[in-house]
């Protein structure tokens, strides 16, 4: 599972088969760039244990991302209306 600023992605599912797109093209980490959905969908289909450690990378990375958002937006003091927004971008399964 990866988390994205727009969804969750199952790399699992079939539809990622065919996607060679970035794992996310908004996210910080070197593996969000260097590594497609297919691929890792592939390493963890194959049980590799290079696709778990890449969806960590990724996921630890967006997390630093996310609560570094937050600390902007409560410094700002529009923290409320922020995170009901990502609240629902967050949920969606992509």
């Amino acid at each position: 599972m990866l988390f994205t600023s727009k969804g969750t992605i199952n790399l699992r599912n079939e539809k990622w088969k065919d996607d060679f797109s970035p794992l996310d093209e908004e996210g910080t980490s070197y593996v969000d760039r260097e590594y497609s959905k297919a691929y890792v969908k592939h390493l963890f289909k194959a049980g590799e244990m290079l696709g778990p450690m890449i969806a960590s990378i990724h996921n630890l990375a967006f997390y630093q991302w996310l609560v570094g958002e937050a600390r902007k937006h409560l410094e700002a003091g529009d923290f409320t209306s922020w995170k009901s927004t990502m609240v629902k971008q967050l949920s969606v399964k992509l």
